[in-house]
């Protein structure tokens, strides 16, 4: 399975500790593909259904449901976490999280 950054893919994020995001459910991958091709690990964000504006929450569109990308959680995991490949974000929503990206860990 080929991973590429800005893919949504299904995770399965257990084990967790505390107040972590910890099912199998929906991520954005956030590391970029030179890391994504060469270690066994990525980056990833998870995907909320919860609709509360915090400012670290990116608003995306997924099977034409509103989703947020939790970049308040941001956390590596092994590839073999990653169940399947649902999309591709589209570049106005990539355009929104590397602009809180670079607002929350940049500034």
């Amino acid at each position: 399975m080929e991973i590429h950054q800005y893919q949504v893919v299904v995770v399965n994020l257990d084990p967790t500790i505390g107040s972590k995001i910890k099912k199998t459910g929906p991520c954005v991958i956030i590391s970029p593909d030179e890391m994504n091709h060469n270690l066994s690990t990525v980056v990833i964000a998870p995907l909320t259904s919860t609709k509360r504006n915090y400012p670290t929450r990116a608003k995306i569109s997924l099977k034409d449901k509103e989703s947020r990308v939790a970049l308040d959680q941001i956390r590596t995991v092994d590839k073999q976490h990653i169940v399947s490949i649902l999309s591709m974000l589209k570049v106005k929503e990539i355009v929104e999280i590397k602009s809180i990206i670079n607002r929350t860990y940049v500034e």
